[in-house]
């Protein structure tokens, strides 16, 4: 479909269909919807976070 100009709109939480080569990003937010840099996105940086970090996520989830 590429090829032949197709396009998908895609809902996702996955980072790796956001990296998909050429892929536009749209962030919906409370004050509105937004184009943003993969890099940018929510969803890649509370990701890439949680795996640069996993003993801070874990401890802050299980906390008593």
């Amino acid at each position: 479909m590429q090829a032949a100009d197709g396009q998908f709109i895609i809902a996702t939480h996955s980072p790796i269909l956001l990296a998909y080569p050429g892929a536009v990003i749209y962030e919906f937010t409370d004050s509105g919807i937004d184009r943003v840099a993969y890099e940018q996105d929510q969803l890649v940086t509370l990701t890439k976070g949680f795996l640069d970090a996993l003993e801070r996520f874990f401890a802050h989830l299980f906390e008593d």
